[in-house]
């Protein structure tokens, strides 16, 4: 990382953060794994614990056949028995049982165990099952000593002992599993704040300020030589928030450009208007010259005109409204080829067909619809098609209809094509701005569907409009 001082931080802190979250899971999990530890440790202690009383046991019985007729005065068999904390200790020997040593007045067993049989599971169960006892229980032990597998040892010993001494064992793993949850969370803590929680306060601080002012350069993050994701992403962040910030500059000088192009387009428009009527004066002059010059006169006013709606309308409509009404769609086609008729009766090659089924009701916004359908069939006519044709498909599911509009013109040439849907670029006729397929895809999308160009060849050009399903 850099060192370069972290940004500061806009907002106040939650109370409990990423790096207090860090250290509590840290400290849980610790515990879980330490409470994995303690289960099969306790009953293993439990397990030691009675061997160790086997062997103190095996110890007495031979000292009581060290003895010489296997007798010893009662003072000292009663040292012997406290001395292997035990009540009775009897010794067998392939067929022979004998008892060997005793309490004057040996207490009632509670509950026997078997050394030799007891599973894995069982002492963890048996070593809980003191842990929970309540009450004083004598209990009898079976085991075999490690150093005399053919001898079998039968002890009867309290069992408070134990449970004290287990106990004991129980706090000493507590405090030790304690000791090791807050270092290791400590330093597990520590490691996650120089690795993962100060450089996400870096980011998130950065993008906050980003959001505060974009057009402060000094919110941009230091650059890092990390290679893990957190490194990939402070980098893909900076260079985001330089294109974005770019992007920004670039709308602010197109947002005034297109504002002063508003303007330029009203006055022109003006100025047309007066241009028309001068051209409408020259039409009554009967020189042969005029009369010749006046329709391209016309023709190039009528361009102009257009050029202007156009660029106003494609300024203006920044954000399209919808406002949706149901009717039937081909009456709104012939209405489109009644305003592509030429007026005054001139004679045309162009015609616009209308396939679309007389009972096919869509609910959408008529005007702009209208205008889509006007921008495709007119850019077709001026392109060169003699004919254009509507026709309306289903969609699959009937979740709606596809409206082809196809021309017989000579297509699209590969420039127009890779700059489809550009404004001012992807036109394909000089002169042209290509905010016709511009609003009619903006008018599209604002109904939720979209506008798609399905061929184009030397036989002609077909484009897709899709209208989802609306109630």
């Amino acid at each position: 990382m850099s060192d370069a001082a972290p940004l500061p931080f806009p907002e106040a802190r939650q109370p409990l953060g990423l790096s207090a979250r860090l250290l509590i899971m840290t400290i849980f999990f610790v515990m879980v794994a330490e409470v994995m530890i303690y289960a099969p440790s306790i009953g293993r202690f439990r397990k030691t614990y009675l061997e160790e009383r086997i062997v103190r046991g095996h110890l007495a019985a031979l000292a009581l056949e060290a003895t010489p007729n296997a007798m010893l005065s009662e003072d000292l068999e009663q040292k012997l028995l406290r001395q292997a904390e035990v009540h009775a200790v009897a010794l067998k020997r392939t067929d022979m049982r004998m008892l060997a040593l005793t309490d004057r007045i040996p207490p009632a067993v509670d509950a026997s165990f078997d050394l030799r049989t007891t599973a894995f599971f069982e002492w963890i169960r048996d070593a809980f099952d003191v842990l929970a006892q309540d009450r004083h229980r004598v209990l009898r032990v079976i085991g075999p000593p490690p150093d005399d597998p053919a001898v079998v040892l039968e002890l009867i010993l309290d069992e408070a002992p134990l449970r004290e001494a287990m106990v004991d064992y129980s706090i000493r793993i507590l405090q030790l599993s304690v000791g090791i949850s807050f270092s290791t969370a400590t330093l597990v803590f520590l490691a996650l704040q120089w690795l993962m929680v100060r450089p996400m306060r870096r980011i998130t601080a950065s993008m906050m300020a980003f959001r505060t002012n974009p057009d402060d350069e000094s919110a941009t993050l230091p650059p890092t030589d990390r290679r893990d994701e957190i490194g990939i992403a402070q980098r893909e962040l900076a260079v985001m928030q330089e294109e974005l910030r770019s992007a920004l500059r670039q709308q602010a000088r197109l947002a005034t450009l297109g504002a002063a192009v508003a303007k330029i387009n009203h006055d022109l428009r003006n100025s047309l208007a007066t241009a028309v009527l001068v051209s409408d004066r020259l039409s009554n002059i009967a020189d042969p010259e005029v009369q010749k010059v006046t329709p391209r006169l016309y023709d190039a006013i009528d361009r102009a005109v257009s050029l202007c709606s156009q660029t106003l309308n494609y300024v203006g409509d920044s954000e399209l409204r919808i406002h949706r009404e149901p009717f039937f769609l081909r009456e709104l086609v012939d209405e489109v080829r009644a305003a592509l008729r030429p007026e005054g009766g001139a004679e045309t090659t162009f015609a616009l067909r209308n396939h679309v089924q007389p009972e096919l009701t869509v609910n959408a916004d008529r005007r702009h619809l209208f205008r889509a359908l006007s921008n495709l069939a007119r850019n077709a006519r001026e392109a060169g098609a003699a004919t254009v044709d509507v026709e309306v498909y289903p969609l699959p599911g009937g979740h709606g209809i596809a409206i082809d509009v196809s021309d017989d013109g000579p297509g699209l040439p590969q420039k127009a094509r890779d700059k489809l849907f550009q404004p001012f670029a992807g036109s394909a006729r000089k002169g042209g701005t290509g905010l016709g397929l511009v609003i009619c895809r903006d008018v599209v999308r604002a109904h939720g569907g979209d506008v798609a160009l399905v061929t184009t060849n030397e036989a002609g050009t077909t484009f897709r409009l899709t209208l989802p399903a609306h109630s």
